[in-house]
């Protein structure tokens, strides 16, 4: 074991529980907090095509093949990344190395800068695919993907947005409080879909006036992995809640709200 394995495994409770290390651990999630914050705002400008340097439809020049690799292992990249750190096994072997308080501010900062890679990165495929002339319904359109971003920002909000992003956790830290054990709720929207915030992404990325190749296989992709990523989701809870969220799957559709709970 190398003396920085050492120093690793030895941060216990008497160094975690030190005043500089609650500070430092609630600096650090403001940092991470801050760095997801400026990337989901360049998320709207990039897909919407707004305010932002460089968009979906903008960039390098590159063979359609070229690019579609290339995005496919910028988003896929990111899907693994996305995943894989969500899960309760990798957390468990993580924590070993992270100190607990920061864990979730941590894969929240990987998560934004694997996004930020894809974005700098992004090779853009300008074929059109649609293109919508109509004014009154291109508006439409554009004010739909807002409305979907919205739906994304409120619906985290309803379960705790600062916990969500770990701002709580080292805030709790900081201030000597535990966290809470997780409770099984579902506040107003999600008494209508069991998932509004990947709803709100799919209606973000999707309600586009010009739809671009590159636009495409953007929404396409990251459609399929949301559906990859709410299984992998339920699977967590059922295990995590069991007949509670098994009851709550029957009652409220997944996505699309066609029946709500009694």
């Amino acid at each position: 074991m190398t003396q920085l394995d050492h120093q690793i495994h030895s941060m216990g409770p008497e160094v975690m529980g030190t005043r500089i290390f609650k500070l430092a651990a609630f600096l650090y999630g403001i940092t991470a907090y801050l760095v997801f914050f400026v990337t989901i705002l360049y998320a709207i400008g990039f897909v919407m095509g707004v305010m932002v340097p460089k968009t979906i439809d903008t960039g390098t020049d590159t063979p359609p093949v070229e690019a579609v690799l290339i995005n496919l292992l910028l988003m896929s990249l990111f899907a693994v990344q996305h995943s894989v750190m969500a899960r309760k096994q990798f957390k468990a072997w993580w924590t070993q190395f992270v100190p607990k308080p920061v864990e979730r501010s941590t894969y929240v900062l990987f998560a934004s800068l694997s996004l930020l890679l894809l974005f700098w990165q992004w090779r853009p495929l300008p074929a059109i695919i649609w293109n919508v002339e109509n004014h009154d319904l291109a508006v439409t359109l554009v004010t739909l993907s807002f409305a979907g971003w919205i739906l994304v920002f409120t619906s985290t909000y309803l379960i705790n947005h600062f916990e969500l992003f770990g701002l709580h956790q080292v805030t709790n830290h900081l201030i000597g409080k535990e966290m809470a054990p997780p409770r099984f709720k579902t506040p107003l929207l999600y008494n209508f879909v069991r998932h509004p915030i990947y709803l709100g992404f799919i209606v973000a990325f999707w309600a586009a006036p010009t739809m671009t190749g590159g636009h495409l296989l953007f929404a396409a992709v990251t459609t399929l992995y949301i559906f990859v990523g709410i299984a992998l989701e339920e699977h967590d809870l059922v295990a995590l809640f069991g007949d509670e969220y098994r009851d709550y799957k029957q009652r409220v559709s997944m996505l699309i709200p066609w029946r709500r709970s009694l």
